[in-house]
């Protein structure tokens, strides 16, 4: 089958590997329909996190069962699945607890483990990790909405539900990549009553008042935290951070209103200093880490299923597997949002 993977820094390329095979009487095959590129992926790719040339790359997909070992039990051969960015064997304490991404068995897709962006995936623990959708696999359409769910728009949820979104409430979502334009689907569907995206690019800042964005701000712009904080009398109750970088994080601190808090969801790369006194004198919370999506998944697979969830949107370019070098090309410089990958 065919595969991508990342040979050097900036050098995606896709190659024959060998065919998935079931391993483990707990595995399914699975072939893959769509996959994505994450900004995650970036990072490898630039050469700002360690890979080994050859690693697979993806994380982001999903498609319809092929196969499945012998004691893998409510998903079929010809069952259409969407897949967590992380698998999980759903049986430990982390597991249960709803924390799947730190399952003492689990492991990420992509490195030295199978990738998303490829022709088909072995999937292990496939009785917990997968989630079956009961759905046409030949609506294009509804693949789309759904396919973000495997990651940015979980993400995006999970930032609003660490830094307390509710009805009501006021939220600051800092970054206008795919995860934050989640976080701003995810704030409305919270029932967030005003929600500020703060990011650098118009055209995605557009896209966010579509989205739900009440307000947009400049996160360039030295007057955006006064402003803010002079309209919110003091700033916002409730910060989503997702973008991963120390000046989105202090960013989201100088935003945060005493006794709020900050969930941080981007990847953190080159933050080497929090002002703990500031979050200590201020009794703001901050709350970060990598979104458990398999706890997510099914009420997510319902709003989308009733149309009351859409983040196709964020997909603003389509490449073939083939092409994937082009995809990664294109978001390095920012040209694209998000790449939907057809295999």
């Amino acid at each position: 089958m065919k595969a991508a993977l990342l040979q050097d820094v900036g050098d995606v390329h896709v190659a024959d590997v060998p065919d998935p095979v079931i391993i483990e009487p707990t595995d399914a095959l699975v072939r893959i329909t769509l996959a994505a590129v994450c900004g995650s992926d970036l990072w490898p790719y630039r050469g700002l996190e360690k890979f080994s040339p050859g690693d697979r790359l993806g994380h982001e997909w999903l498609g319809v069962v092929q196969n499945v070992g012998r004691e893998v039990t409510g998903i079929k051969s010809g069952d259409l699945v969407l897949a967590p960015f992380a698998f999980s064997d759903g049986t430990c304490g982390h597991c249960r607890d709803g924390m799947q991404t730190s399952c003492v068995r689990g492991g990420f897709w992509g490195g030295a483990n199978q990738g998303g962006q490829a022709e088909a995936v072995r999937v292990p623990f496939a009785n917990a990790t997968l989630v079956p959708v009961r759905a046409d696999a030949g609506d294009d359409g509804l693949l789309r909405r759904l396919l973000p769910l495997a990651d940015v728009m979980a993400t995006g949820h999970h930032a609003c539900v660490l830094a307390g979104v509710g009805p009501g409430r006021s939220v600051a979502v800092i970054g206008d990549g795919a995860v934050g334009l989640c976080a701003v689907l995810a704030a409305r569907r919270a029932g967030a009553e005003r929600i500020i995206a703060v990011g650098r690019h118009p055209d995605r800042l557009r896209l966010a008042r579509t989205f739900g964005a009440t307000d947009t701000l400049d996160a360039d712009d030295p007057a955006t935290v006064a402003e803010l904080i002079d309209d919110t009398k003091g700033g916002v109750g409730s910060v989503a951070e997702c973008v991963g970088t120390q000046s989105a994080l202090d960013l989201a601190l100088a935003l945060t209103r005493p006794g709020g808090t900050i969930g941080s969801v981007g990847v953190p790369n080159g933050v080497h200093t929090v002002d703990l006194y500031r979050f200590f004198r201020s009794n703001i919370a901050l709350r970060a880490g990598v979104a458990p999506v398999r706890r997510y998944l099914e009420p997510l697979i319902t709003d989308v299923l009733s149309g009351a969830l859409g983040p196709s949107p964020v997909f603003t370019t389509e490449v073939s597997l083939g092409d994937v070098a082009t995809a990664y090309q294109r978001m390095d410089r920012r040209e694209v949002i998000k790449a939907l990958v057809r295999t």
